[in-house]
């Protein structure tokens, strides 16, 4: 089920609706009657996690459309696709865990479970792709 595939379509599906969520902001910012309100509430407070949830969201969805390219290209087990492809999956969960957590007051445990999903996957590629057999 988890394939290199799923990572890059995952991405692209995740950059799409941050960018929609990235245009909601800039409406805020620059179009909504006090806006001025808005920009000095935004640097800390309730507008500056949603910007550090799309500032990972966007980096979190980059790594994994790299780790799908990579998964597609790697001679690698299909066990070893699969775990990494999850784990790098289940890193999305931090970004949205910091929307859940300013929308609905949700738990952190979201946020950690996905930053700790994320670091476990970029060392299980990095393992398996030392112990690949790539040649220049």
């Amino acid at each position: 089920m988890f394939t290199g595939k799923t990572n890059i379509a995952t991405g692209f599906l995740f950059l799409t609706m941050l960018m929609l969520c990235d245009f909601s902001l800039i409406f805020l910012r620059d179009f909504t009657p006090g806006k001025e309100q808005w920009l000095a509430g935004s640097a800390f407070g309730k507008h500056f996690e949603p910007r550090l949830a799309h500032a990972h969201g966007n980096l979190f969805a980059l790594i994994n459309i790299a780790v799908g390219l990579v998964l597609l290209r790697l001679p690698v087990t299909a066990v070893s696709t699969r775990l990494i492809s999850g784990l790098a999956l289940a890193g999305m969960l931090m970004p949205l865990g910091i929307f859940l957590e300013v929308l609905f007051g949700a738990s952190a445990i979201f946020v950690l479970g996905g930053g700790l999903a994320m670091v476990l996957s970029m060392g299980c590629l990095a393992f398996t792709a030392w112990q690949a057999g790539i040649r220049p």
